[in-house]
């Protein structure tokens, strides 16, 4: 059926990425925006800007009620909602459907059954997906916490079922500390996502983080390959890089991902998440339902503009391409310029005085930022995301470095100077990278 008009509600380099897929479709682009946002470059550049105003300027984007309202406003045939905020909002997905608008995304079904982790657990585990050992039901108390977790060997996680971003989520190395962690965990959960329930699996000890890029139409799927993920800080990805893999393990943890998306009737982009441990062996970790920060890794290795691919299923085709005609070309490495201290990682907004992102052969840029731009305090930090392709592993790492020394982005503190001191780092340059790599290499 096609899409005329698009309502995008989200902000800065995500909403500039997804303006860009529209344009390139010949669809209108509307977007929202708060008081903060109102002279940034996604709005000075959409055919229609709505201001929704709030005193929290959070609020802004995460006012269900005022998003819809937008939406039918401008006549908006669709709702891009990008990555956090509400893009993983199944009530936000469903009033959407109320109103005859659609969302660019999975069902509000799909939505809740994988923002619950037990649930996602279960069904991927179902689907054939490698799992941790440990519990397929909410703990309901510390004696039952520490019979699975002896069952099972310590080290464990304790995880909030309805959590993300590392929120109610902790490590346990034995039995002394389990009771104190159970209550923390619960606690934290039942603050934070008002339910305190939590689950325990096996903690895999030395992980890389491993992901899959996938895309589904609600009956078929294709997966896009993987990207390593492991380079983190506060369980946050600031460093993303492909292929890593072998292509016959490629192969098989990419049927199985397929599987996956297949078994719930996933339509729209979708990563799934993976831990592999020392021994090469996969656990699965989580689904994200939405476009991921990192996309850009994949779109360059395979040429496919994946947002444009997400509108276009949204829209009601069917995927065009078959698993054989998606083929991995090279390296790609991602950084993320987030405005923060290299050291500490506390946020450094501020007013960018100067700036200069870099060009060249195998040199993509993803950013909001301009000179004179101010960044406000009550958002993500990401202010840029540089991405390297080259021919080889070797050949995008000095690009990448090369391009990071020529950016200029005067007025703010970033990582800059910690990207860079990883990509000079031993370890690193050898693939010798886990989850720890931060906080076992003294860098910035």
């Amino acid at each position: 059926m096609g899409f005329s008009r698009v309502l995008i509600a989200n902000r800065g380099e995500i909403a500039l990425r997804i303006l860009r897929s529209l344009r390139t479709q010949g669809i209108e682009v509307a977007i929202i925006h708060g008081r903060e946002d109102r002279t940034s470059l996604p709005v000075r550049l959409s055919d229609h800007a709505v201001p929704i105003y709030r005193d929290d300027p959070l609020q802004s984007y995460l006012d269900i009620e005022a998003v819809v309202g937008a939406a039918k406003s401008v006549g908006a045939d669709a709702v891009h909602p990008g990555y956090g905020f509400l893009a993983e909002n199944p009530t936000f997905a469903r009033r959407l459907e109320e109103e005859g608008i659609v969302f660019i995304g999975p069902s509000a079904e799909v939505l809740e059954l994988l923002g619950d982790k037990l649930q996602a657990r279960s069904s991927m585990a179902a689907a054939g997906l490698p799992v941790a050992g440990g519990s397929d039901h909410p703990i309901g108390n510390q004696d039952e916490a520490k019979s699975i977790a002896k069952e099972i060997g310590y080290p464990v996680i304790i995880k909030a079922a309805a959590g993300g971003g590392g929120i109610g989520m902790q490590v346990v190395e034995s039995e002394g500390e389990l009771e104190s962690a159970f209550r923390v965990c619960s606690s934290r959960a039942k603050s934070a996502f008002g339910d305190g329930r939590v689950f325990i699996e096996k903690y895999i000890q030395n992980a890389q983080h491993i992901e899959f890029q996938v895309l589904g139409d609600g009956t078929n799927a294709v997966h896009f390959g993987e990207r390593f993920c492991s380079i983190q800080r506060r369980h946050q990805k600031i460093l993303e890089e492909g292929p890593w893999l072998d292509e016959e393990t490629r192969n098989t943890m990419g049927a199985k991902v397929v599987d996956g998306a297949k078994a719930v009737g996933y339509s729209g982009l979708a990563t799934f998440e993976f831990l592999r441990d020392s021994n090469g062996e996969f656990y699965f970790l989580e689904v994200n339902p939405r476009v991921q920060v990192e996309h850009t890794v994949t779109e360059e290795l395979t040429g496919h503009d994946l947002v444009s691919l997400g509108i276009k299923v949204a829209s009601g085709e069917k995927i065009s391409l078959s698993q054989a005609d998606i083929r991995i070309r090279g390296h790609a490495i991602q950084a993320r310029i987030n405005a923060e201290n290299p050291f500490d990682f506390s946020p450094a907004p501020g007013r960018l005085w100067e700036c200069l992102l870099p060009s060249g052969p195998g040199i993509r840029v993803d950013s909001h930022a301009c000179s004179g731009y101010s960044m406000p305090r009550s958002f993500d930090s990401l202010l840029a995301k540089v991405i390297s392709h080259g021919g080889d592993r070797k050949e995008a790492i000095a690009r990448l470095d090369a391009a990071l020394m020529e950016t200029v982005l005067d007025g703010v503190e970033t990582l800059i100077p910690l990207h860079r001191s990883i990509l000079k780092e031993p370890n690193f340059q050898n693939r010798n990278v886990t989850i720890s790599y931060l906080e076992d290499h003294k860098l910035g």
